[in-house]
């Protein structure tokens, strides 16, 4: 019997090794200089960074977790607000809005792009009570006055920012992007003219945005580190106190802040592989359309559901993220063929035992738990090969030919 070679869910190596002696020229610059906090290689990134998404500031900080909770702050999300976000992403959006000081309220999203929907957004808040001294919508599961939403750009692709700032400004809610896992991605206004319309990217639509530079990332740094991007200068000055305890300069704290700052050696790492970005994407951009065609015989079946992809986005296939019905069944037999996948995410937030005080109950927010119980993270990264997604279709295909219809489309 033949012992195929394993398809990764995601390759770290080869880029690594590609870039081995411009990243070691990286770190050996920075121990040259011993400049390992701030510094050159910092303001350097944080400069290239905010010209890549198109926004005037970007602060590097700790985290992804840490981009968020201090872009929240610097916008004056605060004790007593409520924010507004989605169940179907990681933790840790939901863990910025609490380490903020503030609750979270839950709505829905769409079927097809797995994004915040902002037809549940609009619902949500036109049913939402007044606060009459801020002229602000009250939670629904917690009374606190609304003060922001936060939409994901989940899996690479970006949520559809000009309804959901129409309906946040109708309100008077200020939006922070999510922008962990949409590094590059772009967006156009479904209004504008398909060939004279101006993409945006990912970053440069709310008050602030929030970056995860988490190595498995579109751009990942060797370690853990974040960036926030702005065109408000007020918010970046603020998120520079936040993430080196609330000095204005050193030893003159002007709030009390958090140790939160991105290392030299990670901001050179990035300024490395940012360079390399746009390759990458492509490389990813390339694969997914090889995906779609390769499983476009089963679409017809229904068994499978691909990622769609609307008009006015240019997603960067952070995860390429299929739905399949009997999802179990097709893990295993992946798995037991070599083929490595991933869930993102299983549990939505609202149901996770952390936040079981919230007292949402099952089917509260039925499309996200629809989508919960069928998403399946398919290997990705721009090293992979046509060969190994033929392989991986050809494994699904196997396993669950043209069977039951995945959700509601």
């Amino acid at each position: 019997m033949t012992v195929q070679t394993p398809v990764p869910f995601l390759d770290l190596m080869t880029p690594h090794r590609e870039l081995e002696e411009e990243l070691v020229g990286a770190l050996r610059q920075a121990l040259r200089s011993a400049a390992f906090i701030g510094g050159p290689e910092v303001d350097a990134f944080e400069r290239e960074f905010a010209a890549y998404c198109g926004a005037s500031h970007c602060v590097g900080v700790g985290s992804g977790t840490d981009a968020l909770r201090f872009a929240l702050l610097a916008c004056g999300v605060a004790a007593g607000d409520a924010v507004v976000t989605v169940a179907h992403t990681f933790v840790a959006t939901a863990e910025a809005i609490s380490q903020a000081g503030a609750v979270t309220e839950f709505v829905d999203i769409d079927e097809r792009t797995w994004n915040m929907s902002p037809d549940a957004l609009a619902a949500y808040l036109s049913a939402c009570d007044v606060d009459e001294r801020t002229g602000r919508p009250l939670g629904r599961r917690t009374g606190k006055p609304i003060k922001a939403v936060v939409p994901v750009h989940l899996y690479g692709q970006m949520a559809d920012m000009d309804r959901l700032s129409a309906i946040a400004a109708r309100y008077g809610l200020l939006i922070v992007e999510d922008a962990c896992q949409a590094h590059g991605a772009e967006y156009r206004s479904p209004s504008s003219n398909q060939d004279t319309g101006t993409w945006r990217r990912a970053g440069s639509f709310g008050r602030a945005a929030a970056f995860s530079f988490y190595p498995g990332k579109n751009l990942g740094a060797c370690g853990e580190a974040g960036a926030i991007t702005t065109n408000d200068e007020a918010v970046a000055r603020t998120a520079r106190m936040l993430r080196d305890h609330g000095q204005v300069r050193k030893y003159y704290h002007e709030v009390e802040g958090y140790n939160g700052r991105l290392d030299a050696i990670q901001a050179a790492f990035l300024r490395v592989k940012l360079k390399h970005l746009e390759q990458w994407t492509a490389l990813r951009r390339d694969a997914a359309r090889r995906y779609n065609d390769l499983l476009e015989r089963m679409l017809t079946g229904s068994a499978v559901a691909a990622p769609f992809e609307p008009e006015w986005s240019r997603a960067v296939y952070h995860l390429y993220v299929i739905r399949v019905a009997d999802r179990e069944r097709v893990v295993r037999h992946l798995t037991s063929c070599g083929v490595h996948t991933g869930l993102h995410y299983p549990i939505p937030l609202h149901l996770q035992d952390c936040y079981r005080t919230w007292a949402y109950p099952s089917g509260s927010l039925p499309v996200t738990e629809r989508v919960a119980s069928e998403v399946l993270s398919l290997p990705m990264s721009p090293t992979l090969t046509a060969e190994q997604q033929e392989r991986v279709v050809s494994e699904i295909e196997a396993c669950v030919g043209y069977g039951s219809t995945p959700g509601a489309r």
